[in-house]
């Protein structure tokens, strides 16, 4: 044991070192297998005889090991029973005696556990964690609540449930109790250690710990033992809000301390107290307002300070929200103390800004555009300050406007030197001006007392036109920001006139004023009207060329990989300009996939940032011709010739580019749909079929499309080379998880689309099987809606074989006699919660087929036709039933703006799937169905006429007419 644990601490060591860390991951990753291993892990993270550097990636990989291995999608465990037992049995002690470091990460390894455990299935936990506290031992104590805090916190983003609340309510009977006794006991050791440094340390983290975890208990409802306590214990968090103490005071400026995180943490629970439970909480509230307006007048500007001042203002905003104590602040001269006092303060540019300006330009970037600045004093005042202009809008904007123009005219005055002045003011009257905004539209409602086009002509455009030496970076970045900000204030013909100014500034040599210029042209130019772009080829034409190399200089002035990648603003700007130009830019087709090629060359050797590999793959398919994407991706990017290429074609293709390549390569094939299959596409058939690539389940849509295509036009080379049952097994692999079951079905789906029944026929008993046992074991509503549909689907291609009765056949041949029931309890009751319009064509095409020719609902399960008609009028005459998502509707796809190299699919939008009506001929749906009720009526005798007479309500029967009148 002794040898595997060394060689084992070996690899970990071996994965901090960038150069072996690829290799030292695959070790790790197949000892994963082995029995034994996670207790292993822990035993490492225990040990003092290992360097703490180990001992961190030993728990950091046993955090990354539970979140990959502890249980499957329907719960169950992945790892030996033993080792769940030893896990479950050794964690919680370990963590309260490891470091902090070390602490962090074992809480969320036991949050992953608690996510599918707690609580029916590790009910002795909360029993465990009380019986560990103790009255004055903070590394225990503080060991103890980060396993709550881990647990407890998963609460506050949930939807309410009673399961919720039976979990929330198992913690309270047991938890509260002595949780607040340690409350109060780390309040008198608070007072007992005051001068003693060390001791302070451990006992606020204590009480942090304890104030994020009095969130967790209330975030959903106010807990009993709170509300009979609520002034005893805001008694005592008022007490430190308002604490101080020389040795809690930090040296360093810029990371915040422990005091500093603790009043962070009462701002941020009286904050929820406001919103949530002001009617207990409301006499006691004045008193915290003015502690907090004391607190903020007197606070410093470092940068140490910024989380405590950000969620005191957040306190405070969420105060002015309320009606009542929003008075507080409806006078003049308050607003005018507000404004001085709380708002310049913390809105002003600081040096430290400024720093980050010049010295990590991306970062300025992303925290003022993306919303990581939510706790930044910049963003927490201007809420703060809307917030009051909600409340009290002629008097808020007529005090700070009085400070915009003082400080434009302290500009004005000299504004070389004071430059800062001005930014503030455009700070301060984006602030007042905008009162709703929107990612895509910029803001869409603005206060009406102000002009802000008037605005922009007399304090903005000045910056825009004029030399980059002659205005401060900052000003110019204000002006860009400024037409980013208002843009849908504007009209086309503005725009137009401001563009030509915005783009010089791809010139300038400041690294955030020619980011900045990309996001603002690259959002000026997807503005729409009506739903149609606002912007044309014709209107970008004389300005494409300049725009391209302009933008491809910028991206290619980075040395390496990783730095070309970095701004991906730059071409998330680059793939705009390409969807709006289009034809306008034919001459420059050469020019700019001959740059898009040369970057895929280059990022190719180390793909770090998903975002901008994502839009370069969009910016790919938009201007490639497709003879040159084939020769770009077949031989250019693998960097291999043609004719080695298939047999090394997995080996060559990096893995963060196989779900976009095989995106192209379908789109490819789908862009020529009546061609034959070439040669290179039926050398791939065999190797798209390898288990192992449908492991990775970030890859499963785009394979899933591209054998689709190869179906498409290839379809009798899979049955030649005997390859239907790969393509099944696969389908059985996908059909068996929730997050690809979506998947399966639209690859059944295509294999009876494309594939002759008669091939089909000695798998479809096969297939009925896998999937009525699915539907019996674990059914999900994505499940039943896909299988209603592809139930449908099948009855509705009564061509080639199949048909209702096929289908009638086909699942009895799995049990006699269970088609009614399957019938009855899933398909029916299902089909009226299809919600995609091609979804409900089809299932009304399969159920007119039903009851018009189905011999089988004539016969043998006659009971259902009734049911089948309503059913089918319910289609055509009321909208659909909302379904709850499961979980199990899409594949974990990346939103654009979470994007990550992994498990997750992004789809390119650029070239997305088309729709296609698998029965176009149908022409009015409802003049349809009755012309087949009349043939089926017809070709039978009369028989449907009669079973509408006899079987049906009037109000059916009325409808029915209808349709076949």
């Amino acid at each position: 044991m002794a040898a595997n644990i060394q060689t084992l601490a070996q690899l970990l060591d071996t994965s901090l070192i960038p150069s072996q860390n690829k290799q030292a991951e695959t070790s790790l990753r197949v000892s994963e297998n082995l029995e034994g291993f996670a207790p292993l892990l822990l035993q490492i993270v225990a040990s003092d005889s290992f360097a703490s550097n180990t001992r961190l990636a030993a728990a950091l990989y046993f955090k990354n090991l539970l979140g990959r291995n502890w249980t499957d999608e329907e719960g169950h465990y992945k790892m030996a029973e033993s080792e769940v037992v030893a896990v479950k049995r050794d964690l919680v002690g370990l963590m309260i005696t490891v470091p902090p470091a070390l602490q962090v990460q074992l809480g969320e390894a036991i949050s992953v556990i608690a996510e599918s455990d707690f609580w029916q299935r590790w009910d002795t936990l909360i029993d465990d964690l009380v019986s560990k506290l103790t009255p004055d031992n903070a590394q225990v104590n503080n060991g103890v609540l980060q396993v709550a805090h881990a647990i407890f916190k998963r609460w506050r983003p949930l939807f309410r449930s009673d399961d919720l609340f039976t979990e929330i309510n198992h913690v309270l009977q047991k938890f509260t109790a002595p949780f607040l006794k340690l409350m109060e006991a780390t309040d008198q050791q608070i007072t007992q250690a005051q001068d003693n440094k060390l001791a302070l340390d451990g006992y606020f983290q204590t009480l942090n710990l304890i104030i994020k975890i009095s969130f967790d208990l209330n975030c959903q409802d106010l807990a009993p033992d709170f509300e009979e306590n609520l002034a005893t214990i805001m008694g005592l968090l008022h007490k430190y809000l308002t604490f101080t103490n020389p040795l809690l005071v930090t040296d360093d400026d810029d990371g915040s301390g422990p005091l500093e995180r603790v009043k962070a943490g009462i701002c941020e629970f009286l904050q929820l107290f406001t919103t949530k439970y002001e009617d207990v909480f409301d006499e006691m509230l004045q008193n915290f307002v003015n502690s907090t307006w004391m607190l903020l007048t007197t606070t410093g500007p470092e940068p140490k300070y910024d989380i405590l001042v950000s969620k005191a203002l957040q306190f405070l905003t969420a105060v002015a929200r309320s009606g009542k104590h929003a008075q507080n602040f409806s006078t003049v001269a308050v607003l005018e103390q507000v404004v001085e006092k709380i708002i310049l303060p913390n809105m002003t540019l600081r040096t430290s800004d400024e720093e980050l300006f010049e010295d990590d330009p991306i970062e300025f970037i992303r925290r003022d555009l993306e919303g990581s600045d939510s706790d930044t004093r910049r963003r927490a005042s201007t809420d703060f300050l809307r917030q009051l202009l909600e409340q009290f809008d002629k008097t808020v904007t007529e005090v700070v406007y009085k400070y915009i123009n003082h400080y434009l005219q302290d500009y004005n005055s000299n504004p070389k030197a004071n430059w800062r002045s001005k930014d503030t003011a455009l700070y301060l009257f984006s602030s007042i001006a905008a009162k709703g905004a929107t990612e895509r539209k910029g803001v869409t409602h603005t206060n009406l007392l102000v002009d802000v086009v008037e605005f922009f002509q007399s304090h903005i455009a000045a910056d825009l036109i004029a030399p980059f030496e002659d205005v401060q970076p900052i000003l110019k970045v204000d002006a860009i920001k400024y037409l980013y900000t208002f843009r849908s204030q504007l009209t086309k013909s503005q725009i137009s006139d401001a563009f030509p100014l915005l783009a010089r500034h791809f010139e300038s040599p400041n690294y955030v004023v020619y980011t900045y210029t990309a996001i603002t042209v690259e959002r000026l130019l997807a503005m729409t009207s009506d739903g149609e772009p606002l912007f044309h080829p014709e209107d970008l034409g004389p300005y494409a060329k300049d725009l391209f190399e302009n933008l491809f200089r910028l991206i290619e002035q980075g040395v390496t990989p990783e730095k070309i990648q970095e701004n991906e603003y730059l071409m998330r700007c680059v793939m705009r300009v390409i969807i709006i130009s289009k034809d306008a830019s034919g001459s420059l087709v050469e020019y700019v996939l001959g740059e898009l090629v040369k970057i895929t060359d280059v990022v190719s050797k180390n793909p770090s940032n998903p975002r901008f590999i994502h839009y370069h793959f969009e910016s790919l398919v938009l201007r490639m011709p497709f003879m040159i994407l084939l020769w770009l991706f077949w031989a250019k990017m693998l960097r291999v010739r043609l004719t080695d290429l298939v047999p090394n074609f997995f080996a060559n293709l990096l893995l963060e580019f196989i779900p976009y390549v095989f995106q192209l390569l379908a789109l490819l094939l789908e862009s020529n749909a009546p061609a034959p299959l070439p040669q290179r596409f039926k050398d791939l058939m065999t190797p798209l079929l390898t288990p192992a690539l449908w492991e990775s389940r970030g890859n499963v849509p785009a394979l899933v499309r591209l054998l689709q295509a190869i179906m498409a036009r290839g379809a009798s080379h899979f049955v030649e080379n005997n390859q239907l049952s790969a393509i099944l097994g696969i389908f059985q692999k996908l059909v068996a998880s929730k997050l690809t079951e979506v998947h399966a079905f639209e690859l059944l789906e295509a294999c009876f689309i494309y594939f002759p029944l008669s091939a089909l026929q000695p798998f479809v008993k096969d297939i009925f099987i896998i999937l009525l046992t699915r539907l019996n074991g674990s059914k999900t509503e994505a499940l039943s809606q896909k299988f209603a549909r592809f139930f449908y689907f099948l009855a509705a291609r009564d061509t080639g074989g199949a048909g209702p009765d096929f289908v009638v056949g086909a699942i009895d041949a799995v049990q006699a006699g269970i088609f009614g029931q399957l019938y009855g309890a899933v398909v029916l009751p299902d089909t009226q919660k299809l919600q995609r319009p091609t979804d409900r064509k089809i299932a009304v095409v399969g159920l007119t087929k039903f009851v018009a020719f189905s011999e089988g609902l004539a016969t043998k399960y006659h009971k259902t036709w009734p049911g089948s008609v309503v059913a089918l009028l319910k289609l055509l005459e009321v909208p659909p039933v909302p379904t709850q998502d499961d979980g199990g509707i899409d594949l974990h796809e990346a939103d654009i703006d979470d994007l990550s190299f992994g498990a997750t699919f992004t789809r390119l939008n650029t070239s997305k799937k088309r729709i296609v009506d698998l029965f176009p001929d149908t022409g009015d749906l409802k003049k349809w169905v009755g012309e087949q009720l009349k043939e089926g009526d017809s070709k039978y005798g009369g028989r449907v006429d009669n079973w509408i007479k006899a079987e049906l309500p009037d109000e059916a029967k009325v409808v029915l007419r209808r349709y076949m009148q």
